[in-house]
């Protein structure tokens, strides 16, 4: 079933500094936070957003973006593969950035990694 080809779907777009997240259709300009007038980033299709107070979740989530993933698992039109992983918690994003550190893989290719010892 194409999910994201019948109807234009709405992405997450989130302020870090603010910790919050509203859903926006991508248009050509970019998306302003309504509390600090800082541009907005795209977290993707599938985001869930932490609560407002859960700033230990929002770090992630701003390691995750900085590191130039979104919140994405499916192809274009939404009938490809499932959600990808993206680190939940500090542990995990410390582990994997201790990986990346040792092995020399990218941050951003082993924050979606599920496991860390698989290569590839």
């Amino acid at each position: 079933m194409c999910y994201y080809a019948e109807k234009p779907y709405k992405l997450h777009y989130a302020c870090v500094s603010c910790r919050i997240a509203f859903k926006r259709h991508p248009g050509p300009g970019d998306h302003r936070c309504p509390r600090c007038a800082e541009r907005m980033a795209c977290a993707g299709h599938d985001f869930a957003a932490p609560r407002r107070r859960d700033t230990k979740a929002w770090t992630v989530v701003a390691a995750v973006l900085n590191a130039g993933l979104r919140y994405e698992g499916r192809e274009p039109c939404g009938c490809g593969k499932e959600p990808g992983f993206r680190p939940r918690t500090r542990a995990q994003l410390r582990a994997r950035r201790i990986a990346a550190a040792r092995t020399g893989i990218p941050l951003a290719d082993m924050l979606g990694r599920a496991d860390l010892q698989t290569p590839g």
